[in-house]
């Protein structure tokens, strides 16, 4: 962990922001700008960015990648240059926690991956782009984006570690149970031989 340097009521001033930020439902958001219709009623019913493929918009499952990734980076970097590491390591957690459990959708949201990866970035970039090169290589080869979410934020503290950047392993770890939690139900699909790959439908 970072050393404390926030004060006590900048830190939670910080975290409430980010929150705020990370449970903003783009691909929600995106879906229903584009027609595409609500998400909860598609596919899985996820908000994040592999259901709005299902859609068959593949413009639309980039966008909300890229911006469900954002929120975790703007809220770490931000946090970063206005305070300090602990307040950007207690932001960028705070902003998962937002897009896991949104207070706009009864704290029913995403599954973590893209928000991880973006806040990652945020933290140590090589560790940050090694995972997501993790989450590429695990989806080429097997076709299946639980698995590739899985591995790479399973290994996403062994990357922060070589990377340099000790302090936030403990953060990576925690990140990785609870993108793993989110995942039971993909976890229980993939056991009955039943989760569906990149591309299929539910």
């Amino acid at each position: 962990m970072p050393a404390a340097e926030t004060a006590p009521h900048l830190l939670a001033l910080a975290a409430a922001l980010a929150y705020l930020l990370g449970s903003v439902p783009f691909g929600l958001v995106i879906a229903r700008a584009m027609g595409l219709g609500d998400l909860r009623r598609i596919g899985s019913g996820n908000i994040g960015a592999t259901n709005v493929l299902r859609t068959g918009h593949r413009g639309a499952a980039a966008a909300t990648f890229l911006l469900d990734a954002a929120k975790g980076g703007v809220a770490v970097l931000a946090a970063r240059a206005a305070l300090a590491e602990d307040a950007a390591q207690a932001a960028g957690l705070a902003a998962f926690l937002g897009h896991l459990f949104p207070v706009w959708l009864g704290l029913r949201g995403g599954k973590g991956v893209s928000t991880l990866l973006g806040l990652l970035v945020a933290l140590a970039w090589p560790a940050g782009l090694a995972a997501c090169a993790t989450w590429a290589a695990v989806a080429a080869v097997v076709r299946i984006s639980s698995v590739a979410g899985m591995a790479a934020a399973v290994l996403a503290p062994v990357w922060l570690w070589l990377a340099g950047a000790p302090s936030a392993v403990a953060l990576a770890a925690l990140l990785a149970a609870l993108v793993l939690w989110r995942h039971r139900a993909n976890i229980a699909r993939l056991r009955a031989g039943t989760e569906p790959r990149i591309g299929a439908g539910r």
